[in-house]
């Protein structure tokens, strides 16, 4: 797979946020930033991220898979602590 063909997996299940993939074509990052996480625990974000792929890891088309999710809050909060790194 390539990593636009993941950021679309991501985007048609999760329509309302802002995501990002980066991989070589079988290992993949993930970043995804919607308020639709709002009050979930990372496990909970994790779940409904993996919803969107889930049949693609089970086929063995998406190998290794890690992501990182935000609500967007969270995500500038990110951003500012990054930049100062």
């Amino acid at each position: 797979m390539e990593p636009k063909q993941v950021e679309d997996l991501i985007k048609a299940g999760l329509p309302d946020c802002e995501v990002t993939v980066k991989g070589d074509g079988s290992h993949f990052d993930a970043t995804i930033v919607g308020d639709v996480f709002e009050g979930m625990s990372p496990v909970k974000k994790q779940q409904l991220v993996y919803k969107t792929v889930n049949e693609h890891i089970t086929s063995g088309a998406l190998h290794a898979f890690t992501m990182k999710t935000y609500t967007v809050a969270e995500w500038e909060k990110a951003k500012k602590l990054q930049v100062g790194s």
